[in-house]
């Protein structure tokens, strides 16, 4: 299992399968597709590339504990247990991604559990 945790070093999300990435209570959160994240309606949320989680314009929103690159990592909080994997929904057809930005070294203003 893959650990994701956000700019505070706190548990964000967990990926069991190289593709589908949960909130840490176990809500199915967004899928992993050549290397994009898009959420389960279709929309392109980021890209997942050397750790990282990144949002649409490469700032970072997630990292594991062996990413590369980025930003400055927190150190990691205490975590708990995940939640258990709740059911995905169905996955809509991806939308189209922008072009790949250059690999950031900032962490972004935004939240992934506010993407999805």
């Amino acid at each position: 299992m893959i650990e994701f945790f956000d700019r505070q070093g706190g548990e964000a999300a967990y990926c069991h399968d190289g593709h589908s990435l949960y909130l840490w209570n176990g809500r199915a959160a967004a899928f992993i597709h050549d290397d994009k994240v898009y959420a389960y309606d279709g929309r392109f949320i980021g890209w997942a590339d050397r750790g990282w989680i990144s949002d649409e314009h490469g700032a970072c929103l997630l990292f594991e504990h062996d990413a590369v690159g980025g930003p400055h990592k927190p150190a990691r909080q205490a975590k708990t247990t995940p939640g258990p994997r709740r059911t995905k929904p169905a996955r809509a057809e991806p939308g189209q991604a922008p072009p790949r930005p250059a690999a950031s070294t900032a962490w972004s203003d935004r939240v992934f559990s506010d993407l999805i």
